[in-house]
């Protein structure tokens, strides 16, 4: 399975988004730092949810990334986030 196809599993168990998008960027960076040739290192998460209504930045981010995992992220070298 596609590291993007795990973010978008992870969040949607996790969040039930009413609105989620994961963009693959990683074409935007090859041969720059963090970029491993897999093509799979740089991502843009766009999520919505209520779960995120009574979290501030910090804690939405936190919850993003509990939700992802170290495993996961060990995979990832960037993630941009857009929680709302």
């Amino acid at each position: 399975m596609s590291v993007a196809n795990d973010i978008k599993r992870k969040l949607e168990a996790a969040f039930a988004p009413d609105r989620l998008e994961v963009v693959n960027d990683s074409h935007r960076h090859a041969g720059h730092a963090g970029d491993d040739g897999s093509g799979e290192s740089h991502f843009n998460v766009m999520i919505r949810a209520s779960a995120f209504a009574d979290m501030n930045r910090i804690a939405r981010h936190r919850a993003v990334h509990a939700a992802l995992g170290p495993e996961l992220l060990g995979r990832i070298h960037a993630l941009a986030l857009d929680i709302g």
